[in-house]
């Protein structure tokens, strides 16, 4: 782990670091997590699709590898950013240490920088591109950084074909758009069973199972980019049917653009287990994981960010939806409720 690496930002800010994982170059939209757990779910989550995640919690690897706590099959970053990666993890579970894992997987590893600074150029300008390469940079680097855009990222995270989850006297029909383990599991564990659809799925071929509920998973992406332009008709079919339908994150937002919501880039997102959100039926605080760098504008908003006031749920009637993680795994647990809503909903609609 001591071969030296460079991170170039597209603002032409440069960090001389050292490479752990898989040793090359690779380009990337920057972002950062502030978790202080849970970096395996982080980095197998589909969301990270495209980008370089940074760590601000400075040690990271400390607990190991556990396959067990995965999210997906694959690792969603393109390059991941810590401070200090362990290399000697202590714990029951683990089969592994961080820089093997990454190593294996081909995912590249850049440590050795102040991770504090990083992220303080990212939330004061807000998300950017960066290129990490093994040779000092050049004008070109930079160039190539400016120039990155991710591309096709739900077509790429979403399964090829339908497959089923769990058993249970409910039936639900989940829209994989880089669905998050925890989702499914969570639904199976509440007597549903779960059949995952691909992004494309037609609502032919999702009403066709009958479901008494329709999912819709976290994914990858700008949920107004027009690759998603089929998946937006689609919900705005299902949403015609009756079938209550729960929205998390991505899917929070493309059932908002059914609905005829917009949506809007944040500066540099949320992204961790210690997001504060609202309930404004209430006014009671839950602390939430989240991954998202775009939010719905909205002024009827169900749940709001305690931080910046931006929509964090909605609500509409039979069919809601949350910016956040309920299933939360290696994040805070506050609005697992969130399933029983949903449940009661399915269960009201088909007594």
């Amino acid at each position: 782990m001591s071969n030296k690496a460079y991170l170039i930002l597209e603002n032409n800010k440069v960090f001389e670091g050292a490479f752990f994982g898989k040793e090359g170059d690779v380009t990337g939209e920057l972002v950062f997590t502030t978790s202080m757990t849970g970096y395996l779910e982080t980095l197998t989550d589909p969301s990270y699709y495209g980008q370089i995640v940074l760590q601000t919690f400075p040690l990271i690897g400390n607990y190991g590898v556990i396959p067990g706590d995965f999210e997906s099959a694959v690792i969603g970053a393109k390059a991941y950013i810590v401070k200090y990666p362990c290399q000697e993890p202590s714990n029951f579970r683990s089969e592994g240490n961080l820089d093997a894992f990454l190593k294996e997987r081909g995912i590249v590893g850049f440590h050795g920088i102040d991770t504090r600074e990083l992220t303080r150029i990212i939330r004061k300008n807000g998300v950017m591109n960066g290129k990490i390469t093994a040779s000092p940079p050049t004008a070109a680097d930079r160039s190539e950084a400016a120039a990155y855009s991710i591309k096709n990222p739900v077509a790429d995270v979403s399964p090829r074909a339908a497959f089923v989850i769990g058993k249970g006297s409910r039936r639900v029909a989940l829209m994989d758009f880089g669905a998050k383990r925890g989702i499914a599991e969570a639904l199976a564990a509440r007597n549903c069973e779960v059949w995952m659809f691909p992004h494309d799925a037609s609502d032919a071929e999702i009403m066709k199972i009958k479901p008494n509920g329709i999912m819709l998973s976290n994914g990858p992406g700008d949920p107004a980019d027009p690759e998603n332009g089929g998946i937006v008709e689609t919900l705005r079919k299902l949403d015609k049917s009756g079938v209550p339908i729960f929205g998390i994150c991505l899917g929070h937002q493309l059932l908002a653009l059914a609905k005829g919501y917009k949506t809007q880039k944040l500066k540099f997102g949320h992204r961790g287990a210690n997001q504060p959100v609202k309930d404004l039926s209430t006014g009671r605080v839950y602390v939430t994981s989240q991954n998202h760098g775009y939010a719905v504008v909205a002024e009827n908003a169900s749940f709001v960010n305690a931080n910046d006031g931006t929509c964090e749920g909605m609500d509409y009637g039979n069919s809601f939806s949350v910016q956040f993680h309920p299933e939360a795994r290696g994040g805070p647990l506050d609005t697992n409720f969130l399933f029983e809503r949903f449940i009661e909903r399915m269960d009201a609609c088909f007594p």
